[in-house]
């Protein structure tokens, strides 16, 4: 936990915290904090600063506050992401959001098995905790939005056209003939499919859409791996 999230909720004044649960277990057993040490914290969706330890309780701690930066710049990249099968859904999302995307679409497609969609992981809570996760990672505090999309061919008829409007739009596909990088820094609609890739129909798809299909290289990754590796690439420098 590089970044102890605060909600508006743990305020018992203007400037001062109460923390207990995941976040005093943390404070007390991997920082091994004590009165006066100084934690970065943030204010979820809000600003950067620091908290001093000015009490700890054997159930709670509490910090005065002290928020002045901005969080980091998001990532100017709209996600639509395959449903990855649940196991791997939690180590993606952690890394989406530490990488600074802030808009996930989790989609279906042919190959993305219908039991996924009925995980628990995709409850509201279950998510939120793994966005959290991300931002404590990455010292950041813009919680991502996430919307799923269990019917393909509407949503890329009806919604799509006006979301990738204006940006550049791709798809990442295995046996794309053209292999290219992403830019970095420009708005960015991204799409990444399952295991296995969309199928030609998906792609097709896509690129009535405006999307331009492209080829990580030869090597053929798992979803874990492809989607952080293609991020990284859209990382300003």
């Amino acid at each position: 936990m590089n970044l102890i999230l605060l909600n508006p909720t743990d305020f018992i004044t203007e400037d001062q915290v109460r923390l207990s649960g995941r976040r005093f277990d943390h404070i007390s057993t991997i920082h091994r904090a004590e009165p006066d040490s100084q934690l970065r914290v943030g204010l979820l969706n809000g600003k950067i600063g620091h908290g001093l330890i000015t009490n700890m309780d054997p159930n709670f701690v509490e910090l005065t506050v002290k928020l002045t930066q901005p969080p980091p710049e998001k990532l100017p990249v709209t996600l639509l992401l395959a449903l990855p099968r649940p196991k791997m859904l939690k180590r993606v999302m952690q890394s989406v959001t530490s990488l600074g995307v802030k808009q996930i679409y989790l989609i279906n497609t042919f190959r993305v098995e219908k039991s996924f969609w009925n995980s628990p992981l995709l409850q509201t809570d279950n998510l939120h905790e793994q966005l959290l996760l991300g931002l404590e990672q990455a010292r950041d505090t813009i919680l991502p939005e996430v919307h799923l999309r269990q019917r393909f061919k509407p949503f890329v008829e009806d919604e799509l056209p006006d979301l990738c409007k204006g940006t550049n739009a791709l798809v990442a596909h295995p046996t794309s003939g053209r292999i290219a990088l992403p830019k970095a820094g420009q708005p960015t609609t991204l799409a990444i499919g399952p295991e296995g890739g969309f199928i030609t129909y998906e792609v097709e798809k896509l690129e009535t859409c405006g999307f331009t299909a492209f080829s990580f290289g030869e090597r053929i990754l798992r979803v874990e791996t492809a989607v952080p590796a293609i991020l990284s690439r859209l990382l300003p420098i």
